[in-house]
C-alpha cells in the first residue's frame, strides 16, 4: 500500500504507475473516476471532469472542500454545495479508503490522511524547488515553460488549500510521510526504485498486511 502526494511537476503521474507496476498492485488515479461513476450513476466523463477541475481551480477546491465526508467537518454547510459535488467528494474518499482492503498505489486525493492508520502503508511526498518543478512539468506535459510556471503556481496553491480545508492539516507537513523526495534532483526512475524498496521493506515489517 503506497500513497503518493505530488506537487506539480514532481512526476507523480510518471512515478505512481511505475511503482504500481513494479509492485504488481493496482494504480488508483483515473480508476477512481471509474469507480465513482459506477457508484453514483454519473458518467465517467462527468466525474473525471469534476476531478480534473479540482486539480486546477482553487474555486472548485474551495466549494468541494467545505465538507469532508470522512471527518464530518468543514467551513460550510451541505446547502452550499451541489449534490453532485458532495457525492463525488464522498465517493472519492470512500474509494480511497477502500484501497486498504485491495492494496495499491494511490496518487493524491488526501491518501496520506485517509490511510494514515494502515500500518503497512508507505506514504510518499514528491516535491522540489518550484522553478525546477515547473521545468520538469513542462517536459512531462509537453508544454511551454511559461504555461508550466503558471500551472505550477495555480496547482500548488489549490492543492495546499484543499488538504487544509478538507482535512484540517498541512499537506506539506513531513510527519505525514515516510519518504520525502526531491524528484527534481533525482532521476524519476531512481525515485521509483527508492519507493519500491521502501514499500517492500515496510510490508515485510508488517507481514500479513495487504499490499
Amino acid at each position: 500500500m503506497v500513497t503518493v502526494a505530488a506537487l506539480f511537476g514532481s512526476g507523480g503521474s510518471v512515478v505512481g504507475p511505475a511503482v504500481a507496476e513494479r509492485l504488481g498492485v493496482p494504480f488508483f488515479d483515473r480508476s477512481i473516476a471509474q469507480a465513482v461513476a459506477s457508484r453514483t450513476g454519473l458518467s465517467e466523463k462527468a466525474v473525471a471532469e469534476l476531478d480534473d477541475e479540482a486539480s486546477r481551480q482553487p474555486t472548485f477546491w474551495g466549494r468541494l472542500s467545505r465538507l469532508s465526508t470522512v471527518t464530518g467537518e468543514g467551513g460550510g454547510s451541505f446547502e452550499r454545495l451541489d449534490l453532485s459535488e458532495r457525492d463525488v467528494r464522498g465517493h472519492i474518499e470512500a474509494v480511497v479508503a477502500g484501497t486498504r482492503k485491495t492494496g495499491g498505489v494511490v496518487l493524491g486525493r488526501g491518501g496520506m490522511v485517509l490511510l494514515q492508520d494502515v500500518p503497512w502503508a508507505l506514504h510518499v511526498h514528491l516535491r522540489g524547488p518550484a522553478d525546477a518543478r515547473a521545468r520538469q512539468g513542462a517536459d512531462i506535459l509537453g508544454i511551454d515553460p511559461v504555461s508550466a510556471e503558471k500551472q505550477q503556481k495555480l496547482e500548488d496553491r489549490a492543492r495546499r488549500d484543499y488538504v487544509s480545508k478538507v482535512y484540517g492539516v498541512d499537506g506539506e507537513d513531513p510527519s505525514f510521510y515516510h519518504l520525502v523526495i526531491d524528484s527534481t534532483a533525482l532521476d524519476l526512475d531512481l525515485c521509483v526504485e527508492l519507493i519500491v524498496e521502501a514499500a517492500r521493506a515496510r510490508l515485510k515489517d508488517h507481514a500479513g498486511g495487504d499490499r
